[in-house]
């Protein structure tokens, strides 16, 4: 099952960090860097069914948001 409560012990710093990974790279970088950190999250996950759990929730919260948004209220976020 996937954990979709915060389970970040510095969630601010990590926050930071992910913001600075993109600066400086033009747009194929920042989605290229956004790939390679999908796919060692994903290895070090490992769990068949909480890989496809997560892309089903991420989706569902890209395909129900109101154009521009993202995020739909209730999927593809994290609790707050």
């Amino acid at each position: 099952m996937l954990n979709t409560q915060p389970n970040l012990a510095r969630p601010d710093d990590f926050y930071e960090a992910l913001i600075d990974m993109h600066r400086d790279l033009d747009e194929a970088q920042s989605q290229s860097v956004n790939a390679q950190l999908i796919l060692l999250l994903a290895n070090h996950v490992g769990e068949h069914e909480a890989l496809m759990e997560a892309i089903r929730f991420a989706r569902a919260g890209v395909a129900c948001a109101p154009e521009g948004n993202g995020v739909a209220g209730g999927h593809g976020q994290l609790a707050a």
